[in-house]
Formats: C-alpha cells, structure tokens, sequence
C-alpha cells in the first residue's frame, strides 16, 4: 500500500504521478492493483468509506417506520428500500477494501466517532410524509451525485456504482408516489406533505457539500476524475430538476428568493445556512447521538453472529486442510 503521509515527493514519484494523470484523463478506469498516488488511495478510502457509512446510517430513519406504515403495500415498499440500503452499505465495503484498508476498521471509526456519513440523516422523521420526502428530496440528491460516480475513475466504485444507482432510482420513485398520494389527498394529508418538504429541503441541498470555494477537495478530486461536477453544479441542478417537480404536487418550495433566472436558464435561490451543516457534521444535530448509539447497540447485539460465523469458517478451512493432507 502506498504512504499516505506528506513528504517531499522524488522525481520518480513526480513521473509516476504525471503518467498517472494521463492515464485518467484518457478515461481509463483505475484497478485495485495498479500505481495510484497515496492521496489518490487516501481521497478514495475516506469518499468511499462516508458513503458506505452513508448508507447502514441511513437505514436508521426508515426503519423506524417499517412497523407504522399505512398499508401492507407501503410496508413492504419501505422493508426492501431498507434491504437494499444495507446491501449498498456491503458494495462500499468491499469496494474500500480494494485499497488495502479493512472494513472492521472503517466501522470501528464510525462507531466511535471519528469517522463522517452524511449529515441529512441527523434529522427525524416524526410523520409519515417524512418517507416521502427522503425518498423524493434525499435520494432524489444522491443520485444527482452518485450518477457522476458510474463514470468515476476508480473501476471497483464504479461499477458499483451502476446497480446502487438503478436501485436509488426505485426509492426516489417510491418517495415521489408517497408526496404524490398525500398532496392530492385530505388538506390534512397535504399540509403533512408541506410540512415534510419544508423540513427536508434545506438539508438535502446541505448534501452537495460546501461551496466550491469552500471544498477543500473537490478540485483535486475533479482532476483525478473520482468526481464529475462541483458542488454548485451539481446543487443547482437539482433544483432546477426538483422545482417543477414540487409545482406539479401542488407544494411550495420554502424559499422566498426561488425564481426563475432567464438569463442564467437556472432558478435563484436564497442562502444555505452553512453554521447548520457545520455544526450537524460535528455531531451537534438533531439526531447525531441517537444515529450512533443505535448502530453501537446493534454492533453488539450482532458480535455473536461475527463469531459464531468466524468460527465456522475456521473449522470449514481446518476440515478441507485435513482432507487435502489425506489426499
């Protein structure tokens, strides 16, 4: 595995690094056993592992409404996007493993804190209409931002990037169906769904990550082709996408600065509180503590499965060991 500390680079580094440039920008898919710069190794080890950790924190506040939902159809909508999101959380894993890194180690950085997931899933969800609305909003932004990912230049995230994808679309589908049904249903149904679109999109466009110019590593990123679009580009084109979307549930966007710009061809919008999303990603949200302990506790309850299917395994090798010394 490649260093990963700061140090003065040697001319054969810097001519690595340069053919291995070129090697990107020819839009050739970099594999688990080619050269590759430690930061390179780093960047993807820290992207891959918070959207890994993305997706098992994210099961949390679904789950939480599988036993509640409205009808047995909704319920197992709901089971299988959590199925699925557990099953994305695995894809990652494995795709970090690819760089040398162990996946026990990444979950014990999670778990104790040191390690970051997105930070829309520090947020309750206290009704029904909130299932609709992390499926429409929040999955609706992490497909703006994995679609990108399909072409990113590392092969393995890539390509597991390609049936995440397909399966994020289901959920944004299943979200949009639910803010459909309760927009067009009861004034009491409808205010539920304004109330959950007021409280989603401000954090959903919070996904995105910072500004451009506050990004610390999204032009390096850019440049190794592990990311497709900024920040900004990628923000704005989900409102632009969304905006229609919302007019056509007979809901309001709650921004008053939202209009249509002619001459940019995008929608203005009004600021992002950024102190917010500081402050969430440094675990003072609303939800962080509770997220945590939650897959603390279901880390422990599942420590007997871990080693009770270790020890299978181990006697599985010793029994196959024992037969091939016979032979």
């Amino acid at each position: 595995m490649n260093s990963i500390k700061n140090q003065e680079p040697t001319s054969e580094t810097i001519r690595l690094e340069a053919r291995f440039q070129n090697y990107v920008d020819g839009e050739n898919k970099v594999e688990p056993k080619d050269w590759m710069p430690g930061a390179y190794r780093k960047t993807l080890i820290r992207q891959i592992s918070q959207h890994a950790h993305s997706e098992v924190v994210g099961m949390l506040p679904e789950a939480n409404w599988i036993g509640r939902a409205p009808s047995l159809r909704r319920k197992v909508a709901l089971l299988a996007k959590v199925q699925d999101e557990a099953g994305h959380g695995l894809y990652l894993y494995s795709a970090a493993e690819t760089l040398g890194v162990d996946r026990r180690e990444l979950l014990e950085e999670l778990l104790a804190g040191k390690a970051k997931y997105s930070s829309i899933f520090n947020y309750p969800t206290p009704s029904w209409a909130d299932m609709g609305a992390i499926g429409w909003l929040v999955d609706g932004a992490a497909i703006a931002n994995q679609v990108m990912l399909c072409r990113t230049s590392y092969g393995p995230y890539a390509r597991a990037m390609v049936k995440i994808c397909k399966e994020e679309s289901f959920h944004q589908r299943q979200g949009y169906e639910i803010m459909l049904y309760l927009s067009k249903g009861t004034p009491a149904q409808k205010a539920m769904a304004q109330d959950a679109l007021n409280r989603w999109w401000w954090p959903s466009l919070m996904m995105f990550g910072p500004n451009d110019a506050e990004s610390p590593n999204s032009a390096q990123s850019m440049r190794w082709k592990i990311k497709r679009k900024s920040n900004d580009e990628l923000r704005q084109e989900f409102i632009d996408k969304t905006v229609p979307q919302a007019e056509f549930l007979g809901l309001s966007i709650p921004d008053p600065e939202l209009r249509w710009n002619e001459a940019r061809g995008h929608y203005d919008f009004g600021p992002i509180n950024w102190e917010e999303f500081k402050q969430v990603v440094a675990g003072n949200g609303p939800c962080n503590r509770e997220r945590l302990e939650a897959r603390r506790k279901a880390d422990e309850e599942g420590r007997w499965v871990r080693e009770a299917a270790n020890a299978y395994a181990q006697k599985q090798a010793q029994r196959r060991a024992q037969t091939s010394e016979v032979a």
